[in-house]
C-alpha cells in the first residue's frame, strides 16, 4: 500500500473542508494512503496478479529474477549510479 506522510502541515494549506474545527495557525500530520491496487501501478514481479497479496516463494524470485535479466537492461556501474543520484540530489539544492 502506498502511503505520503506529512509532519508538521500548516493547517491555512488544507483545503476548506479539511480546515474546519482546527485552529488556522496550528499544524497537523497529514497521512494519504492508497485504497487499493490500481492496475496501472509498477508490477516489478511480473508474475503477480493484482488480486495476489501473499509474498513470493523463493522459487517465484529467482524467477522473476531471471525474467527481468532475460530483458536485457544495460548495468549500471557503481560510479554511474552515484554520478545519476548526485544529479538528482543537486536538483533540489537549487
Amino acid at each position: 500500500m502506498n502511503k505520503i506522510v506529512f509532519e508538521h502541515y500548516p493547517v491555512a494549506n488544507l483545503p476548506d473542508d479539511l480546515r474546519e474545527g482546527l485552529s488556522r495557525d496550528g499544524t497537523v500530520r497529514v497521512v494519504i494512503e492508497a485504497e487499493a491496487f490500481d492496475d496501472r501501478q509498477l508490477n516489478l514481479a511480473g508474475s503477480l496478479s493484482v488480486e495476489s497479496s501473499k509474498p513470493m516463494t523463493a522459487l517465484e524470485v529467482v524467477e522473476a529474477i531471471r525474467r527481468f535479466k532475460a530483458e536485457g537492461r544495460p548495468s549500471v556501474s557503481s560510479e554511474e549510479a552515484v554520478a545519476r543520484i548526485r544529479e538528482l540530489r543537486d536538483e533540489w539544492e537549487d
